[in-house]
């Protein structure tokens, strides 16, 4: 009986280390805000917090989305972010937003956001949208959007848009943390410094090395 005791507290308890294992990614806030200090020299996951005797109403607030971005380079898109870079207050609430400008043909290349899952929203134009699943399937998942559409791209995955129309187009996204991070999967590959090997991207893409160092030179 005794031996029957200990092995249902130990069951127990390990339900109890699992259940809170399960939430404490995620913590609930402990105070209203913690509006970023960026000038501190403490080096944490996030940013410290500014001493709330010094919080003021403009670290809460960011004008300009209004203003269209300037598309004019290879890609004709641009994105314009307000994270916790530009709003201090978002520290510690898991949540940013973006608008993405696109010229016509104007493209949000093959990207990821590691922290990040994002919902994008179509203002104005017409959007062809994807994300690829991950190994080993790799299947596209993709749709035209026009305006007032919505689509999400699950955290993690590779995704993109594409400007169908003629007409320049505009997107907002939000995007579920305050600092989501940007992958560009072209940038990332042909444009690392130093540079990855052109043998080694060769092999991966299964083409020739001359083609690879030709790329990067673009980079």
């Amino acid at each position: 009986m005794g031996a029957m005791r200990v092995l249902l507290l130990a069951a127990a308890l390990l339900a109890l280390a699992c259940s809170h294992g399960a939430t404490a990614s995620d913590p609930s806030l402990l105070q209203d805000f913690c509006v970023a200090d960026k000038m501190s020299q403490v080096r944490v996951n996030g940013l410290p917090c500014k001493d709330p005797k010094e919080v003021v109403v403009e670290d809460f607030f960011f004008s300009g989305l209004h203003v269209a971005g300037n598309t004019t380079n290879k890609q004709g898109g641009v994105v314009t972010p307000v994270n916790v870079a530009q709003i201090g207050g978002l520290n510690t609430l898991g949540i940013s937003l973006v608008r993405i400008d696109y010229a016509p043909s104007g493209l949000n290349p093959p990207h990821t956001h590691p922290r990040s899952t994002e919902i994008l929203t179509v203002i104005e134009g017409c959007l062809e949208v994807g994300f690829v699943t991950s190994n080993p399937e790799n299947k596209l998942f993709t749709k035209v959007l026009n305006k007032g559409d919505v689509f999400v791209f699950p955290k993690g995955l590779v995704h993109y848009q594409f400007n169908k129309g003629a007409a320049n187009a505009v997107a907002i996204a939000a995007l579920s943390s305050q600092n989501p991070g940007v992958i560009t999967v072209a940038n990332a590959v042909f444009g690392a410094e130093p540079s990855i090997s052109g043998d080694i991207i060769a092999k991966a893409f299964q083409v020739e090395k001359n083609t690879v160092e030709s790329i990067q030179a673009q980079f």
